[in-house]
């Protein structure tokens, strides 16, 4: 599987099945970094999130057939958290990359594509944001260029979510 070239692409209705694994397989490992009914909200938040309307695209990135990543893209705060942050830019959520699918370039592919599509969308910046129980997320945004946005960070409950921003007009992820 890791010889084969990643596909992106637009998900589909037909893919939510496949989606909804890979995003409750990718983020099974944080279970024990959170008190149990804080991981069983946060789980069945991410499981319904596949059902949810509101993402401007959902990416997902297929091996061989199988889907193995994906990746939501929203066009505003708002739109994203229920609540505005003064991001009108686009955000990425849910980033999730199959577990046997990982370290194989398939994070980047679904965020370059991501990058891409905010600067075709005349976008100057690409946020996201994270917590520090997602350490080797953090160490890929900043590997590709993200910078720490503190003025958009917020709390959940006693978690900072750390915001992040590329600037998708000279991101370097975007020349390769």
């Amino acid at each position: 599987m890791a010889g084969s070239k990643v596909r992106i692409r637009d998900a589909e209705g037909a893919d939510q099945e496949a989606i909804r694994r890979v995003l409750l397989s990718a983020y099974e490992q944080y279970r024990h970094d959170l008190p149990e009914s804080r991981w069983s909200e946060y789980r069945e938040n991410i499981a319904h999130a596949v059902d949810t309307p509101g993402p401007t695209d959902w990416l997902v990135a297929e091996r061989d057939g199988t889907i193995v990543g994906s990746v939501t893209l929203f066009n505003s705060s708002l739109v994203a958290y229920g609540r505005d942050l003064g991001i009108e830019s686009p955000i990425v959520r849910l980033l999730a990359v199959a577990p046997e699918a990982r370290s194989q370039g398939v994070a980047t592919a679904l965020l370059r594509e991501a990058a891409r599509r905010a600067k075709l969308a005349g976008a100057e910046t690409l946020h996201l944001h994270t917590s520090d129980m997602m350490a080797s997320a953090v160490r890929l945004y900043e590997r590709l260029g993200f910078e720490r946005a503190t003025d958009k960070d917020i709390w959940n409950g006693d978690t900072l979510v750390k915001s992040y921003r590329l600037r998708v007009i000279e991101a370097a992820l975007l020349e390769s």
